[in-house]
């Protein structure tokens, strides 16, 4: 549909604006010349600057998600999320006005579809750290942590000279996230329910949530699921 071309060829002349000039190249009068268009159809398609700019944020998220979920998962979810913060800083120093927009200026109480399926994807990496027993906080709370330092980090890097910046600060600020929120290899070989079962069956004696008997119970259904899954 003719429809579908303008508002992809305005989308595409809006971020290469961005990307050369910030977000105060992005004018309307600016991408309407670059896009061909004339201005009435920008503000058709996208209200106003403010819908065309979250337009671009869209269509960056989109292909930051799909370099981000094009990488098969490996056998140690660790190093997957080592990669994937990793990528993430790249991203943030590639196209740092685009990140600005992406993190930098998001409005209080609001995600766009596309922020929210960044997270699931780091979501998703917490989980299978949870799932290798090797997870040491709630899954929700090292979500929120690795998101909160990886967004900081890559803001403060993008507001710093290049020639100022620290080569290290990165590896060190994700080093200590994961130390903050993982543990050493678990005992059993392989990811999995086993696994799982034998981390909290360890940790069970450090909570007092649970009354003797409701801790007897927990440590017997706990010792079963991981010797059915061990094949014991």
């Amino acid at each position: 549909m003719e429809t579908d071309g303008h508002r992809e060829r305005i989308v595409a002349a809006a971020a290469r604006l961005l990307a050369e000039g910030g977000s105060d190249a992005v004018s309307t009068r600016a991408v309407s010349t670059a896009a061909g268009v004339q201005p009435p159809t920008i503000y058709r398609l996208f209200g106003d600057k403010q819908g065309l700019l979250d337009a671009v944020v869209a269509h960056g998220f989109a292909a930051y998600l799909a370099e981000k979920t094009a990488a098969e998962p490996t056998g140690d979810p660790v190093e997957d999320l080592r990669a994937g913060w990793d990528l993430h800083v790249g991203l943030g120093l590639a196209n740092p006005a685009l990140y600005g927009l992406m993190y930098g200026q998001q409005r209080s109480g609001a995600s766009s579809p596309a922020a929210l399926a960044a997270f699931d994807v780091l979501a998703g990496h917490i989980r299978r750290i949870a799932e290798a027993g090797r997870l040491r906080i709630p899954e929700d709370r090292a979500a929120a942590l690795v998101h909160a330092a990886g967004s900081g980090t890559t803001l403060a890097l993008i507001a710093t000279p290049e020639g100022a910046r620290d080569p290290e600060l990165s590896r060190a600020a994700r080093e200590a996230v994961l130390a903050a929120i993982t543990t050493d290899a678990p005992a059993a070989p392989e990811p999995g329910p086993a696994a799982a079962a034998v981390t909290l069956r360890a940790v069970l004696p450090r909570t007092n949530a649970l009354t003797a008997s409701e801790s007897a119970l927990m440590r017997e259904w706990l010792d079963r699921i991981a010797g059915a899954d061990s094949g014991m």
